[in-house]
C-alpha cells in the first residue's frame, strides 16, 4: 500500500483541488467524490472538511482557479491589441483552445459541472474577469467603425465565446480528425473571421 503523503497546514487545500481536477479529467465533473479526492491526495476521508464544506465547494474552487488562469491567458494573448486588434483577437482564440487542452479538469469544472457561478462571489469575479478580457478585445475590434454602427461588445464577446466552446466540444476532443480534417485552430479562426466580417469589424 503506498505511503500517504503528509501535508502541513495550508497546502492540503491545494492538494485536494489538484486531485479533484485530475479526477474530473478522468471521470467528468459529476462523478468525483470527496472520498476519492481525499484518497488521491493521500489523506483521510474526513480531511477535506477542514477546508471545504462539501463537494460543491471543492468543485467551485477548482472552477475558480481555472477561471483565474483562463483570464490571465486571455489577457496575455490580447496584450493591449498589439500589433493590431485582429491579430491579438486571434491569439485569444488559440489561448482558449490551449487552456481547454492543457487544463481539461479545470475547463470541465468551469463549463460542464452545472455550478451556479452567481452563487459564489469569488467564482463570479474570476468568471467576469475572463469575460471582461473578451469584451475589451471586442471593443478594440469595433474602433474602426463609427460609434453608432458598433455592435454591442458583450454580444460579440459572448458569440465568440460560444463559438470557441463549440469548437472545443466538437473538434478538440477525441481522435484528431475524427469529426473534421480541419484542425480546431483553423476551424475557430475561420469561423471567427466570417462572423467578424459579417459585423463589419474587419474588412475584406
Amino acid at each position: 500500500m503506498p505511503e500517504r503523503k503528509s501535508y502541513h497546514h495550508g497546502n492540503l487545500r491545494q492538494a485536494l483541488v489538484d486531485a479533484t481536477a485530475a479526477l474530473i479529467e478522468e471521470t467528468g465533473p459529476l462523478a468525483f467524490t470527496l472520498t476519492e479526492a481525499a484518497r488521491r491526495a493521500g489523506v483521510s476521508p474526513a480531511a477535506p472538511y477542514r477546508h471545504f464544506k462539501g463537494r460543491d465547494e471543492l468543485l467551485e474552487e477548482v472552477a475558480r482557479q481555472g477561471f483565474v488562469d483562463f483570464a490571465e491567458r486571455l489577457e496575455r494573448a490580447f496584450d493591449g491589441g498589439q500589433p493590431r486588434p485582429l491579430t491579438a483577437f486571434m491569439r485569444m482564440g488559440q489561448a482558449y483552445l490551449d487552456f481547454a487542452a492543457e487544463r481539461p479538469g479545470h475547463y470541465m469544472a468551469m463549463f460542464e459541472s452545472g455550478l451556479s457561478i452567481a452563487g459564489n462571489a469569488d467564482l463570479s469575479s474570476a468568471s467576469e474577469r475572463a469575460q471582461r478580457a473578451m469584451i475589451e478585445a471586442a471593443e478594440a475590434m469595433a474602433l474602426r467603425l463609427p460609434a453608432d454602427r458598433r455592435p454591442p461588445a458583450r454580444m460579440v464577446a459572448n458569440h465568440i465565446w460560444a463559438l470557441s466552446h463549440g469548437v472545443v466540444e466538437l473538434f478538440s476532443r477525441g481522435k484528431p480528425g475524427g469529426r473534421s480534417p480541419v484542425s480546431a485552430s483553423e476551424m475557430l479562426e475561420s469561423g471567427a473571421i466570417i462572423y467578424l466580417r459579417g459585423l463589419g469589424l474587419i474588412g475584406e
